[in-house]
């Protein structure tokens, strides 16, 4: 039977000719089916994915050089652009909707080889720390169906959780890649902000926004980094920087690095006592490996959440107002005395699920004329704040080493009703997306809830290369 460990491994199977592209689209065909209920699945790509599987065997087979993604099964969040293919974002105001265009990072998966065998469901417009938000119903964590896999990439996490595909692709505004992927027990990787393009990704918040990745292990994370990122004339974010050979670059895990830690993140009173008391313990063996590793003030933790969900929900009402019933997606049905702006009105009202609505009523608000300056203008210092902090941090250190998430993966409809304690479940993962710089999750540890958890590990702008040896030097 086919099984998967790494990329370099089922590429050295694909070349010995003990699988095939096929056997492992069939597998994977096979194991969604089997695991279906987990609802990680809007959409399987069933026929294009066996005719991409044969049209790549027979390329092998007249000696056609394998690309670096050759064969590789992925699997994209519903708000990924695969042209012809539907994209939701797991609304319901984008139902049948169908992508006019790939995404950059779609064709790049594309001309490097990768099989793209569905799309992924996910909390609607990727606002959600659960993925109970979308309009397609709640995803399951495969290790305990009562309990959430994370958000909002919640379905992506879970494809690789449950072996429905090799590696998958997420986005992270605020740790929708780093908090599933903590829940699930996986990698989750998000790069700097402009490393990978986000043309063809449905904003967010466009200044927070990031593609990322999900993978078993920190290997294929960095060979499907090498692929993903790069300029793009498409995005004028996306940094002209030359892209390292990350994969290659995997070697220098005996190199001793300086850790830095912030004392309120592991001191704060949110924090479950047994991942505290493992990251302690992991930090001391850190210490005694060589490693450098010192503890640093924060005072600014308290600030982060309030910073970030002002910043995004304003942005998110902009980026949002796009959908309105009029050029594409869910338009509401009318009555005669119905206008234009009922039109808009009822079209959102009926198509956009409470989230959503919240965060574009929020996002508004602090908007206003009345309260830019109280709300937005000071959420926007804060972040300029958190800028030259970590600059100075990084002027000594070469990471930031902190939880991922407080706790463990909660159980289905905990905190559903209580979306405050939800926003403050993203604590440890808001600072890398406010300030732009790379962050991964490592699982390392398991829970006495049966749950896993591991580590947060950031770096420096574009320091994906050492983020990436660190993180592979911490999971050994």
């Amino acid at each position: 039977m086919f099984s998967f460990n790494s990329i370099k491994d089922y590429h050295k199977q694909l070349l010995n000719g003990s699988t095939t592209c096929v056997a492992a689209v069939q597998f994977y065909l096979d194991s969604i089916q089997a695991k279906k209920h987990l609802n990680a699945f809007l959409e399987v790509f069933t026929q294009d994915a066996l005719a991409q599987a044969v049209a790549l065997d027979k390329a092998r087979a007249n000696g056609v050089p394998l690309g670096k993604l050759h064969g590789v099964v992925v699997a994209l969040k519903d708000v990924i652009c695969y042209k012809g293919h539907q994209v939701s974002a797991a609304s319901k105001i984008l139902d049948n909707f169908t992508a006019i265009y790939n995404a950059t990072v779609t064709e790049n998966l594309l001309a490097e080889g990768a099989i793209i065998i569905g799309r992924n469901n996910c909390d609607e417009f990727a606002m959600g720390s659960s993925s109970e938000n979308s309009a397609f119903g709640i995803v399951k964590n495969a290790i305990d169906e009562t309990r959430v896999p994370g958000g909002s990439s919640g379905g992506s996490a879970v494809a690789v959780q449950a072996g429905l595909c090799m590696v998958s692709l997420g986005s992270d505004t605020g740790g929708s890649v780093r908090q599933p992927a903590d829940f699930c027990g996986i990698v989750g990787l998000k790069p700097s902000y402009g490393r990978v393009s986000r043309y063809g990704l449905i904003a967010y918040a466009s200044s927070f926004d990031q593609i990322g990745i999900f993978s078993k292990n920190v290997d294929d994370a960095a060979l499907v980094l090498e692929v993903l990122a790069g300029a793009d004339d498409f995005d004028s974010t996306a940094s002209q920087k030359a892209v390292p050979n990350y994969y290659e670059q995997l070697t220098d895990t005996n190199k001793k690095y300086r850790f830095a830690y912030f004392k309120e993140t592991l001191n704060h009173k949110g924090l479950d006592a047994e991942i505290a008391a493992a990251l302690h313990t992991k930090l001391a063996n850190l210490q005694a490996q060589g490693h450098t590793v010192e503890a640093i003030d924060f005072t600014m933790l308290d600030y982060v959440v309030p910073a970030y969900y002002v910043l995004t929900t304003a942005e998110a009402s902009s980026n949002l107002s796009r959908f309105d019933g009029v050029k594409f997606g869910y338009r509401a049905q009318l009555s005669a005395d119905d206008d234009l702006t009922d039109l808009y009105k009822k079209s959102r009202s009926e198509a956009f699920g409470k989230e959503v609505q919240r965060r574009i009523l929020l996002g508004t608000f602090v908007l206003s004329a009345g309260y830019f300056d109280a709300y937005f203008t000071k959420a926007q210092q804060v972040r300029q704040l958190l800028a030259q902090t970590t600059t100075n941090i990084f002027a000594n250190y070469d990471a930031i080493i902190s939880p991922t998430v407080p706790t463990t993966a909660f159980k289905i409809g905990e905190k559903s009703n209580d979306p405050i304690e939800m926003f403050l479940g993203d604590i440890y993962t808001v600072f890398a997306n406010l300030v732009g710089i790379p962050a991964i999750s490592v699982p390392l540890f398991t829970h006495s809830n049966g749950m896993p958890f591991g580590a947060q590990i950031m770096t420096r702008h574009y320091e994906e290369a050492t983020l990436l040896n660190i993180a592979a030097t911490i999971s050994k």
